[in-house]
């Protein structure tokens, strides 16, 4: 299965993009980033069939690492292609895209600025990954 991550902005250089991609390079699985302008032009490939959406939105699911693991295991093993995180443009998501969405998650009710929420989904993603692959990344308590 492929991890999307679609954002609106640019990262540019800086310790944001440089943290956002060494976790990105670490992921074993097949990893593509899609950035937008923030009026939201830009080319967003297709989605494969089956895919599942996943909107970064503060009304969303905030699920433990463990958590988000064993969703993506249950999409993998329901035969999902690609899972596509979308980070939102400033103003946030709309009712028909959160309707539309497979899933919504949420780092929290705190607000967060989408160049760390990059990094941090890019973590919780090389972690989830690295759970399922067996690897001791993770402590569970």
């Amino acid at each position: 299965m492929r991890l999307h991550i679609v954002a609106h902005g640019r990262i540019g250089r800086g310790l944001e993009a440089a943290l956002t991609d060494r976790y990105l390079a670490r992921i074993a699985w097949p990893v593509a980033v899609t950035e937008l302008s923030d009026a939201g032009a830009g080319k967003v490939p297709d989605l494969p069939t089956p895919s599942v959406t996943v909107l970064l939105d503060e009304r969303g699911d905030s699920l433990s690492s463990r958590a988000l693991a064993d969703r993506l295991a249950r999409w993998r093993d329901d035969g999902i292609r690609e899972a596509r995180f979308v980070i939102g443009p400033a103003d946030g998501h709309g009712d028909a895209a959160r309707a539309a969405a497979g899933a919504l998650l949420s780092f929290g009710p705190a607000t967060w600025p989408h160049l760390l929420v990059r990094a941090m989904l890019a973590e919780q993603l090389y972690r989830a990954t690295s759970l399922l692959a067996g690897h001791p990344y993770h402590r569970d308590g």
